[in-house]
């Protein structure tokens, strides 16, 4: 019985899940994860996880990920499913409608170039380079509330 890890790729990567940074190695066969596991040449983690970074391969891979979501109409009484194409849609619609509509360039002779009218939270589900491009992004649209909590 062959190992299941007989000619996988192994791919150095760094846990999602906090700031601190824990080494992992990514096992990979034909563009797919096989398994993740601390990196024993981290010399942060010397190849031990938390149990959130024990828990990295499930976050990758996941049948049970969903795919569709539920919406529910102003005023309907039902909820209707619809994919994520539709949702990502209709999320940038309406950032760039609430920011065209709430921007302000100055304020009391001051340039500002804000809105308060949006505001973004990150959570533990983002990785530090997700959480880096997500300020980036919410900067670049003058959002003044932008919030992350790795707990969350």
């Amino acid at each position: 019985m062959p190992f299941k890890l007989d000619g996988a790729r192994t791919v150095p990567s760094v846990c999602p899940y906090c700031a601190v940074g824990c080494g992992l190695l990514v096992h990979v066969r034909d563009g797919r994860i096989l398994n993740i596991e601390g990196d024993p040449a981290s010399p942060i983690n010397e190849g031990t996880v938390c149990p959130k970074g024990a828990a990295a391969f499930q976050l990758a891979v996941n049948p049970n990920r969903l795919t569709k979501l539920l919406y529910r109409p102003p005023r309907a009484r039902a909820w209707e499913e619809r994919p994520l194409d539709w949702a990502m849609d209709r999320i940038a619609r309406l950032v760039r409608e609430t920011r065209e509509r709430t921007f302000v360039r100055e304020s009391g002779g001051m340039p500002v170039h804000r809105t308060t009218a949006i505001a973004s939270i990150g959570g533990a589900v983002f990785d530090n380079e997700e959480n880096y491009l997500l300020v980036k992004l919410m900067r670049g649209l003058g959002l003044v509330g932008i919030e992350n909590q790795a707990r969350v």
